[in-house]
């Protein structure tokens, strides 16, 4: 069988063998080989049998891991006699007994029963590869199983809340069986679900243990296996062969053979139940995020329920709107919605981008121009305003709009009039124009940078729009539904955040709001090899994450920035600002020497 010697830190070497399709290293208890040593991570690394041989992968980049003196960084493949180091601790992979290579390494030097539970599991991964339901693959494990010890009928039972039940009942012919429940004993079961120890009886009928049970009399049961199915320590269920008709069928290497088996089938089964179970949890999680759309916009945070509130309210009107918000919150969702809810929903949608067209263009862009009217017109061409006549224009990031420019789109909104570069004549346009800009446009104006009767004009109603780290509750979602949508987009299977990347996202400040968190899903979905999305597969690194405040730290942070928000409005009043806050003015005096420092 293959195995690994390791030299301990004592000086001790420790034969482990390696059996299952996926055998994990680590200082963590519950790892296949547990290593303990400076530097070996809880989870360092892991074998993999495949078609082609063996190969080792480390679990982490911190984990340390060589073959034959080369550091290894991704899955490399480990040979008869390779040298393996794990921070430290060093190791000897051999794939036989002697850990000599026979003059002619074949199948048939291999032991014939290890070769075809080896066969069996490789047959069983084969068709994960497929698309497969449980059901089917619980019948495909129990057939395997029924021909691997020559038994005459096979049983899959798996514990679901607390109760074992029957999922599978094969004969040798491949056939489901009819009554299963009165085929097989209780009480061994109860033994083995209790000691969580594999047990093979001989000859029922005679056993001292169990041959005064009910069930062995009835049935006049015979040769019986039973092996316990674990993960990580938890007993998912057990699998039970049996012979009805002749004694002493089974033998130790039979038990050894389901064993082996029965390891990696665990493994498969968790497997496929997780995969079930994510797909309910999918179905579930697309329903919930159905009842909190609005539109194409996923909110449940009060500042999100306020702004929808608001478009409903403004959509049916055509005065125009003002959009602010940081880069990457949603403005061209919220001015798409506005449009879609608005009388002038079958016209056009045009978006202009007023910082990404050079400023020698954006005047041709937005107005359009006709034909010799500077170098390069060749033709006649409609303006962005032209074009969504009898619709709705969205300019966004209307703060990087140069300011002669500006006050030719006061010009348009005034009179509902635009000409043409290179025209003397003025066509007459019915719009609504709706503007978002990652400014402070009343700053800009103070800084010269924006005209203030531009300003009054394009803010008749204003929706300010709250970054991504403001709406906690809505991060999740949000995250949710673009895995749903991207593993879609990419023919993936939709993956669940663990835990660790739920409270890492929660605390992440997301600078780039919806859109970094876009490219990070999508990285993650991708790259991410397990059906959990970790932190790790998102670049949320607990170094860029912000730290968790004690609760007096928390007070004291909430207080200071409350004490400068009253100070704000009291235009630095210290006498008024403690008459609001009920306080000694020395409280507001202390606090402002504070500030200082």
């Amino acid at each position: 069988m293959p195995h690994i010697s390791i030299e301990h830190y004592i000086k001790t070497t420790c034969e482990h063998t390696i059996y299952k399709k996926i055998t994990t290293i680590g200082s963590g208890a519950d790892n296949d080989i547990i290593c303990e040593g400076p530097g070996v991570e809880a989870s360092h690394a892991m074998f993999y049998l495949e078609a082609d041989g063996f190969w080792i992968e480390p679990c982490s980049r911190r984990a340390e891991v060589y073959v034959n003196g080369k550091r290894v960084k991704k899955k490399s493949v480990v040979q008869n006699q390779d040298t393996i180091a794990i921070a430290g601790l060093t190791g000897t992979f051999s794939l036989y007994d002697d850990a000599k290579e026979p003059e002619s390494a074949s199948h048939k030097d291999l032991d014939d029963d290890a070769f075809h539970v080896v066969q069996k599991l490789q047959k069983l991964a084969e068709a994960l590869g497929k698309d497969y339901t449980v059901s089917t693959l619980l019948e495909g494990i129990m057939d395997e199983v029924v021909d691997l010890v020559n038994a005459e009928k096979g049983f899959l039972v798996l514990v679901e809340d607390g109760v074992p039940r029957i999922r599978v009942a094969r004969n040798v012919n491949r056939e489901t069986l009819l009554d299963a429940e009165g085929m097989i004993s209780d009480s061994i079961i109860k033994h083995v679900l209790e000691t969580m120890e594999p047990l093979i009886i001989s000859d029922a009928y005679s056993d001292k243990a169990f041959n005064a049970a009910a069930s062995v009399i009835n049935l006049r049961l015979s040769s019986i296996m039973c092996m316990p199915l674990l993960d990580r320590g938890n007993i998912l269920g057990l699998i039970y062969v049996g012979n009805d008709n002749v004694v002493n069928l089974f033998r130790q290497n039979d038990l050894d053979m389901l064993r082996i088996f029965a390891s990696q089938t665990s493994l498969i089964l968790a497997n496929a139940i997780k995969a079930s179970d994510l797909e309910f949890r999918n179905h579930s999680l697309e329903k919930e995020l159905a009842q909190l759309k609005f539109g194409n916009i996923i909110g449940s945070c009060y500042a999100m329920r306020e702004i929808f509130r608001m478009v409903e309210k403004v959509a049916a009107t055509d005065v125009t709107v003002l959009i602010e918000g940081e880069t990457g919150t949603g403005k061209e969702l919220i001015a798409e919605e506005l449009h879609r809810r608005s009388r002038r929903a079958r016209g056009p949608f045009v978006v202009i981008n007023c910082g990404a067209i050079p400023e020698n263009l954006l005047e041709s862009e937005l107005f359009g121009h006709v034909k010799g009217a500077f170098t390069g017109a060749v033709q006649t061409k409609m303006g962005r305003f032209q074009q969504a006549n009898g619709g709705t224009l969205f300019l966004d990031e209307i703060g990087e709009m140069p300011m002669d420019l500006q006050v030719k789109l006061l010009r348009v909104l005034q009179e509902r009039c635009v000409s043409k570069v290179g025209s003397n004549v003025s066509e007459t346009i019915d719009i609504r124009v709706i503007a978002a800009t990652n400014k402070h446009l009343e700053e800009e104006v103070s800084a010269g940078r924006f005209r203030e009767d531009l300003l009054y004009r394009l803010n008749v109603i204003t929706l300010q729009l709250p970054a991504l780290r403001d709406r906690e509750d809505d991060i999740i979602l949000i995250a949710r539904s673009l895995i749903q949508r991207y593993a879609k987009d990419l023919n993936m299977t939709p993956k669940l955040l663990s835990a660790d990347a739920i409270q890492a996202m929660k605390q992440y400040r997301w600078p780039g709001n919806i859109r970094q968190l876009e490219n990070r899903i999508k990285k993650g979905l991708i790259l991410s090899e397990h059906a959990m999305i970790e932190p790790r597969d998102l670049d949320l690194d607990p170094e860029f994450l912000k730290p968790v405040l004690t609760l007096a730290e928390a007070k004291d942070d909430f207080q200071r920035r409350y004490i400068n928000e009253i100070l704000e409005m009291n235009n630095g009043n210290r006498t008024k600002t403690a008459q609001v806050l009920g306080v000694d003015p020395r409280t507001i005096f202390r606090h402002l020497e504070k500030e200082k420092l």
